[in-house]
């Protein structure tokens, strides 16, 4: 196993300081956000922030135990990391709990843990160590049909699951680290298609009552004022009515008086655009772009390829988390119940998160050692 001291000082003045910066405060903007979507300042309890919280340090123990280790240390393990990724999706179908329609986590107890949270970054280091491989032959049928049988158990087991927008996110990030490893557009565009194509498919044999309903709201939420189209049309009047500065913090109308479904989990951004305005909700999207254009940049100065397509796929994870989540509140996305990454209240999500920079931060220092 190869690791390293993350204290010597040719380590430590690579860590990427804008990273860790934008994630701290990420984090202590959702706090913040989390705390008058619960009521705190009302009575309310503090359990979801002492979650929050723990989860937290605990992000911050995994991200110190993985700069030990030199992530190729990953590579190395990328079969049997696969292959726990393949047996956790099977153990949540058959003694996972169902929750909004998705039979995808784990009970816990107090604590509801899901799974595919951690078989992203699972997948990620293992189908990076894959593109490695198979660099040069990804532009022929040949090369092509390795990637497509290693990628259908997990996407199809979460279908399974009956969790549409994680599989969502999945293909995005598949699709952004295909491409770094030399894809042909043309087989992505073909791909593409071949999607659309299928939705008549879906729409009738596998599209649920619900997920159908979430669809046709999406595009006319005012079809189902009180069911459906509820979240997003309540989520809009809170954004709207924060106007430029917000209504201040613990003091939104919509927020306090309960309109807004979900204000502490997929819809805390709503909670963001009427107490802080669009100046606090500008600053949330800023310290995402500083976040993701700095594992852009990891990515390119990365000393190898399976760095450099980590760096692109956990990018690509936050990127689609953060265009879906933010898109939804304002209505120009569907409702899928994507959390917004650091910010939304869940424990699972937040570490899995954490890692996720832990795994960026681990290439960046790694950047400009040589070994012999």
């Amino acid at each position: 196993m190869r690791w390293d001291n993350i204290f010597d000082k040719k380590l430590l003045k690579n860590i990427d300081i804008g990273i860790i910066i934008s994630m701290i405060l990420l984090f202590a903007c959702g706090i913040a956000a989390i705390a008058s979507a619960t009521g705190v300042t009302h009575g309310g309890s503090l359990t979801q922030i002492k979650i929050q919280s723990v989860a937290f340090i605990l992000g911050i123990i995994a991200i110190i135990i993985i700069l030990f280790f030199d992530y190729n240390t990953f590579g190395d393990m990328s079969k049997l990391i696969y292959a726990v990724s393949i047996i956790l999706l099977v153990a949540v179908l058959i003694f996972g709990k169902e929750i909004k329609g998705s039979k995808s986590w784990f009970d816990l107890g107090p604590v509801n843990f899901q799974p595919s949270e951690i078989v992203k970054i699972g997948f990620i280091l293992s189908f990076a160590k894959l593109l490695e491989k198979r660099e040069g032959t990804l532009d022929t049928i040949k090369g092509i049909i390795p990637i497509i049988l290693y990628i259908v158990p997990i996407i199809g087991l979460i279908l399974l699951q009956n969790d549409f927008g994680t599989a969502l996110v999945f293909i995005f990030f598949i699709a952004f680290m295909v491409f770094a490893a030399g894809m042909s557009y043309k087989f992505i565009l073909g791909t593409g298609v071949l999607a659309v194509l299928s939705l008549p498919l879906l729409w009738f044999k596998f599209f649920g009552d619900y997920q159908k309903k979430r669809i046709l709201v999406f595009f006319n939420p005012e079809l189902d004022k009180l069911g459906s189209g509820y979240h997003v049309i309540q989520s809009k009047i809170a954004i709207g009515s924060g106007q430029f500065t917000g209504k201040g913090l613990f003091k939104g109308t919509q927020n306090n008086l309960g309109f807004i479904p979900e204000r502490h989990t997929d819809f805390i951004f709503s909670v963001i655009g009427e107490e802080l305005g669009l100046i606090g909700s500008v600053v949330i999207i800023f310290l995402f772009m500083i976040l993701i254009t700095r594992c852009i940049y990891i990515a390119r100065i990365s000393k190898d390829s399976y760095g450099k397509y980590i760096c692109i796929g956990i990018m690509a994870m936050l990127l689609f988390h953060v265009l879906e989540n933010i898109g939804m509140t304002i209505g120009i996305m569907p409702v899928t119940g994507i959390p917004l990454p650091f910010v939304s209240y869940g424990g699972s999500s937040l570490l899995t998160n954490m890692i996720s920079v832990g795994l960026v931060l681990n290439v960046g220092m790694r950047r400009q050692v040589i070994r012999f």
